[in-house]
């Protein structure tokens, strides 16, 4: 058991919602002072970049059990540290939401719920999360392998870019752990399913499309 890489992505998790989560608390404390799609992207992907930061090191810096599920598919990611690493996110994603709760109230937490909006159907919110799930995984897969040095910057910034363009859509999950803690917390389960079934789906995609390009690169290079 890597019980120092679970407390990791336990803190790190806690650390990127905790920002990310307050940030909403920010733009609705500002009103029209503070632009959404301009404050809450920058929260969750300045989040993240702490995390990884403060814990990557120990752990890899996931924080989010879609990226957990792309990096076992993978095989860089034993079945067993998967469920400890997807338990200890979620467990902190939950610790975040508690902080919201403990700092304001109740409605506060509700606020961070991911739904679809702006006219957006359960099927379409389903197939959004999904492609920029994916999108996102490919890059967390891509990076780390074969930029290093970057990935801490790319992995954030590509947060960034997918919550400019889904939070008036979705929300902007892409993260099981994102989407589980404010929903129980808020006491609103009924769109959860669209959060839980994307970033699986997504991250599964991201890791066989990875892996195929991977083969086709050796392949190549092996003619």
């Amino acid at each position: 058991m890597n019980t120092r890489a679970y407390l990791a992505e336990l803190l790190g998790t806690f650390l990127f919602f905790a920002i990310g989560m307050s940030s909403i608390q920010a733009v609705g404390a500002l009103a029209s002072a503070a632009p959404l799609l301009v404050v809450v992207p920058l929260g969750f992907g300045l989040g993240l970049l702490a995390a990884i930061f403060a814990f990557g090191h120990v752990s890899g810096g996931h924080f989010n059990p879609a990226v957990t599920i792309g990096m076992a598919i993978d095989q860089r990611l034993s079945p067993m540290d998967a469920a400890g690493y997807i338990v200890s996110q979620i467990i902190g994603a939950i610790g975040a939401s508690a902080l919201i709760l403990v700092l304001w109230n109740q409605a506060a937490v509700t606020a961070t719920i991911t739904a679809p909006g702006s006219g957006f159907g359960d099927s379409q919110a389903l197939i959004f999360e999904t492609v920029l799930t994916a999108i996102f995984v490919l890059v967390i897969l891509a990076s780390t392998k074969h930029a290093s040095a970057l990935a801490p910057l790319a992995i954030p910034l590509t947060l960034v870019a997918i919550h400019v363009v889904a939070v008036p859509f979705t929300g902007s999950s892409v993260n099981p752990a994102r989407s589980i803690a404010p929903a129980l917390l808020g006491g609103d389960l009924s769109k959860l399913w669209i959060y839980l079934v994307a970033p699986v789906v997504g991250a599964v995609i991201a890791a066989l499309v990875y892996r195929a390009m991977e083969g086709m690169a050796e392949t190549s290079r092996g003619g």
